[in-house]
């Protein structure tokens, strides 16, 4: 079977050949920037309930199995296994790609993709590290890859909970998915597993974030789930990006393990974010948007088909990058979330202890009207900012954190790596009432910390949530600094700040047990 599959597979095809057959196939268009427009069909996003990992022999003991790591058995994982080759084998051609993950090559890994559209194929050129020709030669992957969204499961004997699946072998090192086309469950899979072998293996803090580089050489890490600005941040101007979603921390430096950018474009323009939107031509991959009627002109308004439209592009079409890939130490580190409440802070800073317990808690909030049957603000905590993806307990992931914030960053002035609670939602009260904190005003704060210029300012205590904000910043308001000043009824904001301070403590509780009381007190304090 294997040399019946070799001869079909399209082997490291280039972008314009695989945009060629997307287009042949009728799978997708061209848009006015050149970039290739696709439907992902039933699925817009990931599947979180139908990932699974192979509970064996290598695994049982070191995952966190519970509903973001559902156990799979060996054996039903080897009857999907042979579902998908015998499905491959009845495809008339299908297409291959050889590619790296983790720029730093002391903790590279060797990955072969196999996908069933050629868009699928572009999509791991574009989002992960590209080989030379001399690296091609005689690649031998580590891990294998099947992307195949014609082959579904049968729930009733595969042992999924549907017909779409992504599943994570670490025993075969292998990562099937089959019943979506989504593409992000490749890129996902990785993840997963990096998440799982550097920390075991290597000491490395695999983490969910963007990060770039300043002039002189300063590195910064940008933590936030979706929507609270980490890919808007990072992209600077004035800094060079290292990348915008995954990297690792080693004992020598940050580094990308991605070779791409997969970026939201609901409600994208040239003027919010002129970096992206440049990005956005000929090579890059559009998911699930729209046209302008009787054009090809992408309407990125439009969230008819998901609010989660998406772009994929090689980190190349970003002119201000880090041609490596890597960066020094931190000496600065975000954690951004969009508090729809409008109780939390635009910036406060966080002492180790405070790191650990806000990593942990990984807090943001979705915003009434985003999903079917959310009216109000919902509070939502994803620990460590990428709970979807870490097969590990969480509290290893930040007692890593916190190992690494207390052995420093000799670079910096001081010898301290300053981490950083940015609130990029809402202020003067919540979604419907308050305002979004003005974009300007986030810049200018992250640019102030950036530039030890809040480092020597006075700090006030903000008691419920026991967070120290700066009484001024350079270009920003000194009436917005403090939320509770913000309010119109000081008595309204104490009353929402309490609730969402309980709601903290509530999440907490999955955490305190392996946690410690140093780090459990670092939260909020009713």
């Amino acid at each position: 079977m294997e040399q019946v599959i070799a001869k079909k597979a399209l082997s490291n095809l280039t972008p314009a050949s695989l945009v060629e057959k997307t287009i042949l196939l009728h799978q997708g268009h061209l848009a006015s920037t050149g970039a290739l427009v696709v439907q992902t069909g039933a699925f817009t996003g990931r599947s979180p309930k139908d990932r699974f990992i192979v509970k064996d022999a290598t695994t049982e003991s070191l995952v966190d199995w519970g509903q973001v790591n559902i156990p799979i058995s060996p054996e039903s994982y080897d009857k999907l296994l042979a579902k998908m080759k015998t499905y491959m084998e009845q495809n008339q051609e299908f297409y291959s790609r050889d590619v790296f993950a983790c720029a730093n090559p002391n903790y590279r890994l060797k990955i072969r993709v196999l996908t069933e559209y050629p868009w699928q194929n572009l999509f791991v050129y574009n989002m992960f590290i590209r080989p030379n020709t001399k690296e091609l030669a005689g690649f031998t992957p580590d891990w294998t890859v099947y992307a195949f969204p014609g082959m579904e499961a049968d729930p009733a004997t595969d042992g999924t909970r549907q017909k779409n699946f992504a599943v994570i072998n670490f025993t075969e090192k292998t990562v099937l998915i089959g019943g979506t086309a989504y593409t992000g469950e490749i890129k996902k899979g990785i993840f997963s597993v990096l998440n799982f072998l550097l920390p075991t293996a290597n000491n490395v803090l695999p983490m969910h974030c963007s990060a770039n580089v300043g002039t002189n050489g300063d590195t910064a890490l940008f933590f936030g789930l979706s929507g609270t600005g980490k890919t808007t941040l990072s992209n600077d101007p004035e800094r060079r990006l290292v990348g915008d979603d995954e990297h690792g921390w080693s004992k020598e430096s940050i580094f990308n393990f991605e070779g791409g950018c997969y970026a939201k474009t609901i409600d994208l323009s040239a003027s919010k974010e002129p970096q992206i939107f440049s990005a956005i031509r000929f090579g890059a991959l559009l998911e699930n948007v729209t046209f302008k009627e009787d054009t090809n002109t992408v309407n990125y308004e439009d969230g008819s088909i998901t609010e989660n439209t998406r772009v994929s592009y090689p980190i190349y079409h970003i002119e201000n990058i880090m041609y490596n890939s890597r960066g020094d130490l931190p000496e600065n580190i975000f954690f951004l979330t969009c508090d729809a409440f409008g109780v939390l802070p635009p910036i406060s800073r966080l002492t180790i202890e405070q790191a650990m317990y806000h990593f942990l808690s990984g807090y943001t909030a979705k915003i009434a009207g985003t999903e079917e049957g959310v009216t109000e603000p919902e509070a939502t905590f994803s620990t460590c900012f990428g709970a979807p993806f870490l097969p590990l307990r969480p509290t290893e992931y930040a007692k890593l954190l916190g190992d690494k914030l207390k052995k420093g960053n000799q670079r910096s002035g001081d010898g301290n790596i300053n981490v950083w609670l940015v609130n990029t939602g809402w202020t003067g009260g919540p979604h419907g009432k308050g305002s979004r904190i003005d974009l300007s005003y986030t810049r200018a704060m992250v640019k102030a910390a950036l530039t030890g210029r809040l480092d020597h300012v006075e700090y006030q205590t903000l008691d419920l949530f026991n967070l120290d904000i700066p009484k001024t910043c350079p270009d920003v308001p000194n009436a917005i600094l403090n939320p509770r000043d913000t309010w119109r009824n000081e008595e309204d904001y104490d009353k929402v700040a309490l609730d969402l301070a309980k709601r903290f403590i509530k999440n907490f509780e999955n955490y305190a047990a392996h946690a410690g009381a140093d780090i459990i007190a670092a939260g909020p304090r009713l």
